[in-house]
């Protein structure tokens, strides 16, 4: 199953990044660009990465002009996120281009690779959930209560990869299809952020 591969890159990604918890850490990717485990380990790093700028952007005493910067660079992961969630659609699209959809077959209401953007950042909010409920500083109530999100957690991440891989031998069977909507983002693009353009 496509999921049990993913979950197993995502939790592998996230380990990696935390043997050092740098968000300036460069990827060190291990597949080859050629795969789809390549992708999923992008994919999982960008989430990551962000994951702890989103953290560092938070706190309350942050210089200014630094919390500027961070916010930059998040923006920049908005769209590299965007991008890879696209090449991980154009994957699918080349992997089923042979099949032909069945005459009543439907449409999902998001993507493969959307899909699989989810269960991404679910990896990250079980891996920090779990974290929470090791933690010695607070109390135990604090503790269980994170217990009960992490078992919600667990379970979503079931659900979730049981839609995906149904959604995926749908597909295969020509039972859905897919169409895929580029991210038309406008706030990066100097062509349609009327902040951007009104400069020129």
């Amino acid at each position: 199953m496509l999921t049990d591969t993913a979950n197993r890159i995502f939790e592998e990604s996230i380990a990696d990044y935390h043997r050092t918890d740098d968000v300036d850490r460069p990827i060190a990717n291990p597949y080859p660009k050629d795969g789809i485990e390549h992708l999923l380990y992008l994919k999982n790093w960008i989430d990551t990465v962000q994951w702890h700028l989103e953290d560092i952007i938070r706190n309350p005493d942050i210089d200014p002009a630094e919390a500027l910067v961070i916010k930059r660079r998040i923006d920049a992961s908005n769209q590299e996120r965007t991008d890879v969630v696209e090449y991980i659609d154009s994957y699918f699209l080349d992997k089923y281009k042979t099949v032909s959809p069945k005459t009543e077959a439907t449409i999902n209401t998001e993507s493969p690779a959307w899909a699989i953007d989810r269960l991404s950042i679910l990896a990250l909010k079980i891996y920090h959930m779990e974290r929470e409920t090791l933690r010695q500083d607070v109390e135990e109530t604090h503790r269980n209560a994170c217990r009960k999100k992490l078992d919600v957690l667990l379970e979503q991440r079931k659900d979730l990869s049981e839609a995906i891989d149904a959604l995926l031998a749908d597909i295969e069977r020509g039972n859905k299809y897919m169409k895929v909507y580029r991210q038309m983002k406008m706030y990066n693009d100097p062509s349609l952020n009327p902040v951007l353009y009104a400069k020129k």
